[in-house]
């Protein structure tokens, strides 16, 4: 690799200025200061940058308690996004793993390791997904019934796959669904002719929403986490 593209690619100075750094002698390789930027490394070199060394980025594996007001998007001109909350070096580079809408809360996932994003979430892996919902109405006793057997959403070609329901109370219950339609779970909800007056994913796959997390923070998972979704 480069040193100009290692560089880039593990500290927050963007090209044209680790240039300029390089050219001002502030950057050495194993004690000698470098003179060009392409300058090819072995992976086994001492770089420093400004007298402080400069390590590659490990592959960041994060979970998010999603608040509410939230879009989860890297940018959005009306409301704050996800990545206002991330206080990280190239927090631009992180992928979001499994949206959710702006008035849901809940587990977020975010890495920059897309291989590991598209295991999550590819339809055929069926990673399961576990939300707290709460509904305008009393639930039908029939609702379990339903969804288990799969719903016909308004502009689907098929019905839903399988899903469970366990109710918590009168206007609560627990669903864990397979896939990620748009607004599916509000509108398998209004299907059984309910509404959902608050939403909050508990869970995907194996990982839970850490309860010692309040809405806006955010830590990286454990190795134990990361293999048990998408091993």
């Amino acid at each position: 690799m480069r040193l100009d593209k290692f560089l880039s690619q593990n500290s927050d100075s963007s090209r044209s200025l680790i240039q300029q750094a390089i050219k001002a002698g502030r950057v050495s390789v194993n004690d000698v200061i470098a003179k060009k930027g392409d300058q090819k490394l072995l992976g086994d070199e001492i770089i420093t940058f400004d007298g402080k060394q400069v390590e590659a980025f490990q592959t960041r594996y994060l979970m998010l308690h999603k608040p509410l007001g939230y879009v989860c998007a890297n940018s959005d001109s009306d409301y704050p996004v996800v990545m206002d909350l991330i206080r990280l070096p190239r927090w631009q580079e992180l992928q979001i793993v499994g949206r959710l809408d702006i008035d849901t809360t809940g587990l977020v996932l975010l890495t920059d390791d897309g291989q590991w994003n598209h295991r999550i979430t590819s339809p055929r892996h069926e990673c399961d997904k576990i939300y707290r919902v709460t509904t305008a109405n009393p639930i039908s006793t029939d609702t379990a019934e339903l969804f288990a057997a799969g719903v016909q959403l308004h502009g689907e070609k098929a019905p839903t796959r399988p899903a469970q329901l366990e109710l918590i109370s009168s206007h609560e219950a627990r669903l864990k669904i397979h896939e990620g339609k748009y607004h599916q779970v509000k509108r398998m909800f209004a299907a059984a002719g309910n509404l959902v007056v608050a939403l909050h994913r508990e869970s995907i796959g194996n990982i839970q929403l850490d309860p010692a997390l309040a809405p806006g923070e955010y830590r990286a998972l454990t190795a134990e986490e990361i293999k048990s979704v998408a091993p």
